[in-house]
């Protein structure tokens, strides 16, 4: 899919990268697109976090990191 498929209307912010097939080793490869997108070079790690009804999500550690201490940072504002 050329260009990503936005989705919901929201133009760059959602796409659709296409699909990935599993290997038989448990590996897949990510899209091209997506790759250089977000900077994903080989070697780079990723946080896989799922949910048994909704399913996978692959990030990169530091954004749950930054969310955390967003999160930290508005409970002491709260205090």
């Amino acid at each position: 899919m050329p260009g990503g498929k936005h989705v919901l209307g929201k133009m760059n912010q959602q796409r659709v990268f296409g699909t990935a097939k599993v290997g038989d080793r448990g590996q897949i490869v990510i899209p091209k697109e997506a790759r250089e997108l977000f900077g994903i070079k080989p070697g780079d790690t990723l946080l896989i976090l799922g949910e048994a009804e909704t399913g996978l999500i692959v990030s990169r550690p530091e954004v749950l990191n930054n969310l955390a201490n967003e999160i930290l940072n508005n409970v002491k504002k709260e205090d």
